[in-house]
């Protein structure tokens, strides 16, 4: 018997961008039944379970295209600093010092974060070998969410062009090792969890990679059939870095490694040219707009508003517990929405509309899949959220696309379905004992804390 989401303001965010007040959605395993009016809907399944989901909206599972699972321990570590501090002095120092178990427990709290949000799919950048790549997966998969996993590629220890190693020994690895390694996990672990997870390539931003392990990269990626995923024109140095090093325009560089292709997903580009976007457009390659990280982490304001004008895949993403504290979709949505209007002095530019489709179809685009899921249409998987608009931080707002952007939070999220599965029932997660995970962080923090030498204190103490 199938289940039927009815009497809801439904996002479609299909072909048609249909927005159904009074709609429904129909969903049997793995799959959408149906979309329409609750009328046309009831009508089509007489027998199915129906669901009264007034004052709701229904849309598309949000895909979350930049997160690093691994830094949801270490939240609220790596405050109100510089790049290079946060990075040497405490991003690498506290994950250099994770055993297996650290990693898995932050990974777990990442993923607890991101299903009560409403993601339902994400692409994660950069897991190292001491992480334990076995546990991660094994997260992953209980989990029940959709992943697209890279392994991490360095052959430098420091960032953009310095000379000095800025990383913690316990971070440093070999380039060619990570590689095969990587191709080694895809073997074991592609389509693990009924084919919910993929694995990735993930290089180091150019400087942490030289030219020479980026070209493997590539050369792997196109030989095992991979995705990439990367950091890429964050800061001003990186574009230096390129310059300087490699006499190369950002962009030029990257699609003379290989680096450019229809599944390569580049967080942040806050630095990129005119002539960088027309080459991402050429190759179907996707920016991951990550707006409160680059903002919190003084790294500028990527040009969004001109990538979509040269016609570049634009998607959202949160970044890390760190840059950004948290992994919330409807945080991210609301200032993408928000900052290019003040850079750009147009209250028109990205709309709510456009913004729902960086979270969603785009995302979708991003790792090769719009044809299963990011939107919601018949025969496509069933990864779908509710949004309870009963509050009076939304209500009586009859915009559902201007409710989920600019009113909503990841807390109003109450119900989620990831191939049909419900891993969110009435806010509470199914899938991971949430209150077990937040205990084991709580009891876990201090102690890599101290491992690390890092004090972490307000600078009231």
């Amino acid at each position: 018997m199938c289940t039927i989401l009815g009497h809801a303001s439904v996002i479609t965010v299909d072909a048609q961008r249909r927005v159904i007040r009074d709609g429904a959605v129909a969903f049997e395993g793995d799959r959408i039944l149906g979309v329409g009016t609750t009328e046309e809907i009831r009508r089509r399944f007489p027998e199915g379970d129906f669901r009264d989901m007034s004052r709701h909206v229904i849309m598309p599972g949000l895909v979350n295209a930049h997160v690093h699972l691994t830094q949801a321990l270490i939240k609220g570590c790596a405050d109100d600093c510089s790049l290079v501090d946060f990075l040497g002095n405490r991003v690498w120092r506290l994950m250099g010092h994770y055993d297996a178990d650290d990693a898995r427990l932050s990974a777990e709290l990442c993923l607890l974060d991101m299903i009560k949000g409403g993601t339902t799919t994400f692409v994660e950048t950069l897991l190292a070998h001491h992480y334990g790549l076995p546990g991660i997966t094994e997260a992953v998969v209980e989990s029940g969410m959709r992943a697209f996993l890279a392994k991490s590629v360095m052959d430098r220890s420091t960032y953009a062009d310095r000379d000095d190693s800025l990383m913690d020994p316990g971070m440093v690895e070999d380039g060619d090792e990570c590689i095969a390694e990587a191709i080694a996990w895809k073997e074991k672990s592609e389509n693990a969890g009924d084919g919910r997870i993929h694995i990735w390539l993930g290089p180091r931003p150019v400087g942490s990679s030289t030219d020479v392990i980026l070209k493997k990269v590539g050369d792997a990626a196109k030989a095992h059939d991979m995705g990439i995923a990367i950091h890429f024109c964050e800061v001003q140095e990186d574009v230096e870095t390129m310059k300087n090093v490699y006499h190369s325009d950002p962009g030029a560089f990257l699609e003379k490694m290989g680096i450019l292709t229809d599944r390569t997903v580049m967080a942040h580009c806050v630095w990129l040219t005119r002539a960088d976007m027309k080459l991402l457009a050429r190759y179907g390659s996707t920016v991951a707009h990550c707006p409160a990280s680059n903002a919190k982490l003084a790294s500028g304001i990527a040009p969004v508003p001109a990538m979509l004008e040269e016609g570049v895949n634009v998607a959202l993403g949160t970044d890390a517990g760190t840059c950004d504290n948290g992994y919330d979709m409807f945080d991210a949505m609301r200032l993408a929405a928000i900052i290019h209007k003040a850079t750009t002095l147009d209250p028109m530019v990205v709309p709510a509309e456009t913004v729902i489709e960086m979270a969603t179809i785009n995302g979708a685009k991003a790792v090769g899949m719009a044809h299963e899921f990011g939107s919601l249409e018949e025969g496509k998987k069933a990864d779908i959220i509710t949004i309870d608009l009963n509050h009076p931080r939304i209500a009586p707002n009859t915009n559902p696309v201007s409710a989920v952007v600019y009113s909503a939070k990841a807390s109003d999220v109450d119900n989620v379905w990831i191939d049909g599965r419900a891993v969110v029932a009435d806010r509470r997660v199914i899938s991971l004992n949430e209150q077990a995970i937040l205990d084991r962080a709580y009891g876990r923090i201090d102690k890599v804390l101290t491992q690390a030498g890092v004090e972490n204190r307000s600078r009231w103490e």
